[in-house]
């Protein structure tokens, strides 16, 4: 998957909502309803876990050819062969993962509110970049907030972008049509009784 793909819904794990059993069986539901790309979210797990069900999710992934991105740990991403890492704003951590993963990993970048970190991101080597949160979120309750004017702001940089926090199906239309490539969900996806139909009209959305 190259840049011009990054579109779509951005599916990102929860553990409280999906602990070990559920898992993968979560994210194969959120694939067959069109789920762009996933995210292996878990700040808990044991080491031994996170590599047992990075694994697990990296044969899923290919499965449906969709990219599998770790959160934070490049030596995981690495172990397992998945597609590319979500990084925060530790020092050099982009051009780390660049030089670790090679030229053709995904390496996604936060950037909360901030157009001059997405300029830093894209010039280490970042392949796409998420700003937010947006609106009151479980998952993302101390992330600094984000106006949507943001994406117009940042329209100049070359990169695909994300949406995150609290998006949901009533306001993931705005999101996009401020300039959102992707729009990424927890709670509102993961948490949902039937995560196939749910994604489903997520995906309807780009369409």
């Amino acid at each position: 998957m190259n840049k011009s793909q990054l579109r779509g819904l951005y599916a990102i794990t929860d553990p409280d909502l999906l602990p070990g059993k559920k898992l993968v069986s979560a994210v194969e539901q959120a694939l067959q309803g069109g789920a762009s790309v996933i995210q292996y979210r878990d700040k808990t797990a044991s080491e031994a876990e996170l590599v047992r069900l990075a694994a697990s999710l990296a044969s899923c992934c290919r499965d449906y050819q969709r990219p599998l991105i770790i959160n934070d740990r490049i030596d995981i991403c690495k172990r397992v062969s998945a597609d590319g890492v979500h990084l925060g704003q530790e020092d050099n951590a982009i051009k780390t993962a660049r030089q670790t993963l090679g030229p053709d990993a995904i390496i996604g970048a936060t950037c909360h509110n901030s157009v001059t970190l997405a300029e830093q991101a894209l010039a280490d080597g970042a392949s796409y970049i998420a700003f937010g949160r947006f609106f009151s979120s479980l998952s993302k309750q101390h992330a600094p907030p984000a106006e949507l004017s943001i994406f117009e702001q940042a329209k100049a940089i070359p990169l695909p972008k994300v949406g995150i926090g609290g998006i949901n199906l009533d306001n993931a239309q705005s999101v996009l049509e401020h300039g959102a490539d992707m729009i990424a969900v927890i709670h509102a996806l993961f948490a949902s009784h039937d995560i196939t139909t749910k994604a489903s009209a997520f995906d309807k959305l780009f369409r």
